[in-house]
């Protein structure tokens, strides 16, 4: 069975709940406040594609490719990016709420993450090699064997890893944000 192909369409207000989504292969395609919560995007490819204003919470990501993506003002609760197609793999967050999310596993070297809520999310075992935390909550984000070399969390806010399951060379932290570091060891800084 073949996909569909667009290229530079504008998709605006859809609920791809009950209109449904077909599957296919997105050029240079914008989705503005659409609804994509609970869809399936399963083998979807997506090429310099734009989803501003939109709700993909739960969207079931199997398989879909997301290659050099923007996801402005979305929400994206429960998402499971870990399911991704890795090939090609790149998107940059603006304003999103991607609480609950999954990255486990992936290659997002140099990804942006810009003011966004990135609560409970799970980076475990992720290269985030020179990846950007440009003023995000990551309240209760789990890192584990999670390569930060580089990474710049100088302005998030709210992390906690342990820099001896990390790998953290040359990663930029606010002073503040040290906090963040220590808590495995109970210092507190007044």
């Amino acid at each position: 069975m073949s996909k569909q192909s667009t290229q530079d369409q504008d998709y605006a207000g859809i609920d791809f709940r009950t209109n449904g989504f077909e599957r296919g292969e997105y050029d240079n395609c914008t989705f503005n406040n659409c609804t994509l919560a609970s869809v399936s995007l399963t083998g979807s490819t997506f090429v310099e594609c734009k989803f501003v204003n939109c709700d993909l919470s739960m969207a079931i990501l199997q398989d879909a490719s997301f290659r050099d993506v923007t996801f402005r003002n979305c929400k994206i609760l429960g998402a499971r990016f870990d399911e991704c197609s890795k090939f090609l793999l790149a998107f940059r967050f603006e304003s999103c709420i991607i609480n609950f999310s999954s990255f486990y596993r992936l290659k997002l070297k140099g990804t942006s993450f810009k003011d966004c809520k990135l609560q409970e999310a799970e980076f475990i075992e992720t290269d985030l090699t020179n990846a950007k935390f440009d003023d995000c909550d990551l309240l209760g984000a789990r890192f584990e064997n999670t390569l930060l070399e580089g990474a710049d969390l100088r302005t998030a806010y709210n992390y906690s890893m342990d820099p001896e399951r990390n790998h953290l060379t040359k990663a930029k932290f606010s002073l503040s944000g040290v906090v963040g570091l220590l808590d495995k060891y109970k210092i507190k800084i007044e």
